[in-house]
């Protein structure tokens, strides 16, 4: 056999070695119980839920986010009801919450208080309230650091107080990152008075997840009737809508390094990102809008995540990969709205690869939030 011959067939032999080896491993990993974080898991504090009512029962008429939704969790829910579970769920951040966790195979959660926050106060007791609220959140990831992250609320319309509180909730108390519940005082991030906010958050080098809440009264009207103004509709285009305004007014431009994390499979954006695309180089070119230095298309995957919080369609998960990119999409249950062990059992049967069930199940999760 001559030597050309003979290193063709070692060649051969190591690359066949290789490919079997990698097919077991693949194997192994499918079979192996898989890390599972979710991200995108609400709470409460009693301390805000009774604020929460004391607005909601002065202000009936307003959508400060949807106030009889607030009175039905909170205000002495009927028995046996969602509303009954989802109170004494929001409120728990022990015994239930575990058990649910465990029944269902779920890790780790990472906790985000429930909408509206704080946002809906005023900007003096906003503030006081999310120094409370951070505070308690950092106590039960004391008691449960391997089961529990977190992510801080502040209050957006005081910066000067928000961005305090945000270095304090990172380097004082460890949470891993902020939750704003869309707007303030019907106000936009993109908006300059937040610029202090979006500072600090690229500074900190931790991303703001952009809940959705009721939309804000320039757009509201339309979404009181037939319950359009919460998850069923509203919630979606108002946080879609903060999204693109965003993107539109060249804050991504500013600043490059800020990112931000869309819940229920990017609010819609995925779907219209050829167009968003599309428009905006034309409206630019028309001198409508400033010319942006990337597409929006490129700012969606460079600047945002997207969790799968509350939207088990196979068909959307399929096209928020391709658009969003697989290395930026996060596994999340939307707890307790939401059912864990639906929510393990739609990323559990995609159809993905074992790396990228991992991706979206844990490491990318790890990797944008930093957890250990």
């Amino acid at each position: 056999m001559t030597t050309s011959r003979r290193k063709f067939l070692g060649a051969a032999t190591a690359m066949l070695g290789a490919s079997v080896a990698s097919r077991e491993a693949s194997a192994q990993m499918a079979k192996a119980p898989m890390r599972k974080i979710a991200t995108e898991e609400a709470f409460a504090t009693p301390e805000l839920a009774k604020a929460w009512l004391e607005i909601a029962r002065s202000e009936p008429n307003s959508s400060l986010d949807i106030p009889t939704g607030i009175l039905s969790i909170f205000d002495n829910p009927r028995p046996g009801s969602n509303q009954d579970r989802f109170r004494r769920q929001l409120l728990d951040v022990d015994a239930e919450r575990i058990r649910d966790m465990d029944e269902a195979g779920v890790d780790m959660q990472l906790l985000s208080v429930t909408i509206p926050g704080v946002q809906i106060f005023e900007p003096a007791r906003a503030g006081e309230l999310a120094v409370t609220t951070n505070d308690h959140l950092a106590a039960a990831i004391a008691r449960r650091p391997t089961r529990f992250a977190g992510l801080a609320c502040f209050a957006p319309h005081d910066p000067v107080q928000a961005t305090r509180e945000m270095e304090r909730a990172v380097n004082a108390l460890g949470l891993k990152g902020f939750i704003v519940n869309s707007h303030t005082q019907d106000l936009y991030l993109d908006d300059p008075r937040f610029a202090p906010v979006l500072e600090a958050a690229q500074s900190l080098d931790c991303p703001i997840y952009l809940h959705p809440r009721a939309p804000s009264n320039g757009m509201a009207a339309p979404f009181r009737d037939y319950s359009m103004g919460g998850s069923i509709w509203g919630f979606g285009v108002e946080a879609g809508t903060h999204a693109v305004r965003m993107i539109l007014s060249g804050v991504f431009d500013r600043y490059p390094r800020l990112r931000i994390v869309l819940g229920h499979m990017g609010e819609a954006l995925p779907f219209w990102m050829w167009r968003l695309d599309h428009m905006a180089a034309r409206r630019a070119k028309d001198g409508r809008m400033k010319p942006l230095s990337l597409a929006p298309s490129e700012y969606f995957k460079r600047n945002f995540a997207v969790t799968t919080s509350g939207f088990e369609s196979p068909d959307v998960l399929d096209l928020v990969i391709k658009v969003a990119g697989i290395e930026n999409i996060m596994w999340a249950i939307d707890y307790p709205y939401e059912s864990s062990r639906d929510a393990v059992t739609f990323i559990e049967g995609a159809d993905l690869t074992a790396s990228q069930r991992a991706s979206i199940f844990h490491r990318n999760a790890v990797r944008h939030f930093r957890l250990s």
